[in-house]
């Protein structure tokens, strides 16, 4: 069954993406591109970029990158073990702020374990 939180985030940012690149601006399709490149394989393993992403993004509070990067990791098999040490490192980095950013992460990653 799937989780209500993550239908609505994962709906809302297909929908949205298709509109921006609709548009066919230049621009905002190499930009989505290159998003999208710089989580590819490379001298760091996928795995690695996207826990640094969740990193960046916790610390710039951005709860939709927190949520796509939580997606990620979690297809690509990160354990809770590791979440909860990124989500440690973030708080370190980003000071006590990054709190309920945390909080929400947390119940993110919860929904996502739950439907599996």
């Amino acid at each position: 069954m799937e989780n209500k939180l993550i239908t609505e985030f994962n709906t809302y940012r297909e929908k949205m993406n298709a509109h921006i690149l609709d548009a066919d601006n230049l621009v905002l399709k190499r930009l989505f591109n290159l998003d999208t490149r710089t989580y590819e394989e490379g001298a760091l393993p996928s795995r690695t970029k996207e826990m640094l992403g969740l990193v960046a993004s916790m610390v710039l509070r951005c709860d939709d990158c927190v949520k796509y990067h939580l997606g990620k990791c979690h297809e690509l098999g990160i354990s809770n073990e590791e979440i909860f040490e990124v989500f440690a490192v973030a708080n370190i980095v980003g000071g006590t702020i990054v709190i309920p950013h945390t909080r929400r992460a947390a119940e993110y990653w919860e929904a996502l374990n739950t439907e599996a």
